[in-house]
């Protein structure tokens, strides 16, 4: 079965695009969430992974909903942000950073990468990644 990734981002063109990105890659879309409310709604059972924008509709909320998606329900989190500076020494629960624009072979680097370490491979992140501490 695929991953399943929930996309955290306000940019309407900028999450339709991730979306096909994911789905050329062989990825499932659990769908689109553009504030704190709707990725928290959608953020299920079934959800795998979060991509998480730090600038959100509703403000800079990314980093809470981020926090609260890997902690509170053991979702992987990466932020894809234009500014991961904004992260300081990341976000606790959360795998790492990548800074906008992303484009395909970066992002099937980074979603390879969740995968080999959720099945416990001991594996260099890729070089786009900054990973966080955690």
């Amino acid at each position: 079965m695929p991953l399943s990734v929930l996309i955290v981002e306000d940019e309407f063109l900028i999450a339709m695009e991730m979306e096909e990105v994911l789905h050329d890659l062989g990825y499932r879309s659990v769908g689109i969430a553009d504030d704190m409310e709707s990725a928290l709604e959608k953020a299920t059972s079934s959800v795998d992974l979060a991509l998480v924008d730090v600038n959100l509709a509703d403000g800079a909320t990314g980093p809470r909903i981020g926090e609260h998606l890997a902690k509170n329900l053991g979702i992987e989190v990466i932020f894809v942000t234009a500014n991961p500076t904004q992260l300081d020494e990341g976000v606790e629960g959360a795998i790492g950073a990548l800074e906008k624009p992303v484009d395909l072979a970066v992002l099937g680097e980074v979603l390879d990468y969740v995968i080999a370490v959720r099945q416990g491979a001991d594996v260099q992140p890729p070089a786009h990644l900054r990973t966080f501490g955690n």
